[in-house]
């Protein structure tokens, strides 16, 4: 990997070569970060991967045509033809009256510490260890645990530059860690699968492998004997992991390209009541130790606290400089930038606000329904709301999970799902950028037999 540091100084000069070849407006976005995975199975080693990442991207602006490059050699003779490239490209596209820099008054001026980076690194063997100690555990829960698709443990850490052509020079470091497992369990010759996982920014808050490997046990041998039911149509409740799936699909309706495109449900519904009073959804970058945190968006605008539904009414879509002036709107801070890529739409933390109810009480107030726990296939038309997917869950009876079904599917329609969002549970865990408590919807098709 070159030594040449990706600063303030190299990026001030891409922009002024930038300027000289004749653009109008320019910016830079790096990544540099170190990554490293292993993967065991039945205590073997399987898998190792380390890799050192260093990449710069440049878009121009020449009037209202853009265009992006991007290059991981750092060489002045390099960054020279990256902006010859990039200059060039820019030349040959179309006008668009809405490309552009965001006003420089709106820019980030304050670079608030969120708690995003671990500077711990782990060695491959220690890797390999936590692994193998989730896969054992995972193991150890039943004896019909008899084989395993494999454990992962794997580590980021890296650093993330942005400057622009209105004098914008920010940067911060950030860390992940994880650890998964995925066991098998046979009975009666039938195999059964699931999965669990650990995500974090910080190693020693990270969930221990035993524990993620005892989780992992059990939600496997729960789904032995699973069961096939009849068509009908009953209350279903998601479990925390297939309700984050459901409010992904929110996270969709209201990004801003599917907006000014007419590809979303939501289309024109701002101000308009999409669900029950107890549904509030926020999109909070500045969260502390967030998943999908930063202090700046990939265009340098401040992240924020974005109110998406209040009470159950849509306050807002999320949006870049892009999407907001094709809407007439204003950015929501939400600027999502892949290196050498052009701006795109991307959640920060996108999360239901917990009820009071816990995950049992919810289930006991259904006499017959389903709950889900894993859903397969893409079923989902966003401009209709029409939703039908196969799912794998448990038959409820009584209040109580009676026994595991599989082989059916799940339909209905987005907009008579939210509005028909009965209960939400006090079980919010932030393990993802897109994360809800149990939800229990009040009637759709399941179709079995």
């Amino acid at each position: 990997m070159t030594s040449i540091r990706i600063d303030q100084n190299l990026t001030s000069e891409l922009l002024a070569k930038a300027k000289r070849k004749g653009a109008t407006a320019a910016d830079a976005v790096a990544v540099e970060g170190d990554a490293a995975s292993v993967q065991v199975r039945l205590s073997v080693v399987d898998k190792l991967s380390k890799a050192q990442e260093k990449r710069l991207g440049l878009r121009v602006y020449l009037g209202q045509r853009s265009a992006g490059a991007s290059t991981s050699d750092l060489s002045p003779a390099s960054l020279d033809e990256l902006v010859e490239t990039t200059c060039a490209l820019a030349q040959a596209v179309v006008e668009d009256p809405s490309a552009g820099l965001p006003d420089p008054a709106a820019l980030a001026k304050e670079r608030p510490d969120l708690d995003l980076y671990d500077s711990q690194t782990v060695p491959m063997d220690r890797m390999i260890e936590l692994a193998t100690r989730a896969e054992k555990a995972a193991l150890a829960v039943d004896s019909r645990l008899t084989n395993s698709e494999g454990a992962d443990f794997s580590a980021f850490g890296g650093r993330t530059v942005f400057a622009n052509s209105h004098g914008f020079y920010g940067e911060y470091q950030s860390s992940s860690f994880s650890c998964a497992v995925a066991p098998i369990a046979v009975q009666d010759g039938l195999m059964q699968r699931d999965y669990w996982y650990a995500v974090g920014r910080k190693l020693n808050r990270l969930d221990s492998p035993e524990a993620v490997g005892q989780e992992a046990g059990r939600r496997t041998v729960r789904r032995l004997g699973a069961r096939k039911i009849a068509t009908c149509r009953v209350p279903v409740v998601f479990e925390p992991e297939i309700a984050g799936s459901f409010l992904g699909n929110l996270c969709s309706a209201v990004n801003g390209y599917a907006i000014y495109k007419g590809a979303s449900y939501l289309v024109g519904r701002l101000g308009e009541r999409i669900a029950p009073d107890l549904v509030t959804v926020y999109d909070d970058g500045r969260m502390p130790g967030g998943l999908g945190s930063k202090p700046f968006d990939g265009e340098g605008l401040p992240t924020r606290k974005n109110v998406v539904v209040e009470r159950g009414i849509l306050r807002s879509y999320l949006l870049d400089t892009y999407a907001a002036r094709k809407l007439g709107l204003a950015s929501t801070g939400s600027a999502s930038r892949s290196v050498g890529e052009a701006s795109s739409v991307g959640a920060t933390n996108f999360y239901l606000t917990p009820g009071t109810a816990t995950p049992d009480e919810i289930i006991c107030s259904v006499k017959r329904g389903l709950y889900v726990t894993e859903l397969i296939g893409f079923g989902i038309n966003m401009v209709t709301g029409d939703y039908s997917r196969g799912a794998v869950g448990f038959w409820i009876e009584n209040g109580e999970l009676a026994y595991p079904v599989e082989e059916i599917t799940i339909a209905g329609n987005l907009k008579d799902m939210w509005m028909g969002v009965e209960a939400i549970g006090n079980d919010l865990v932030f393990s993802g950028r897109i994360v809800s408590p149990t939800v229990k919807i009040a009637a759709m098709t399941v179709a079995g037999e």
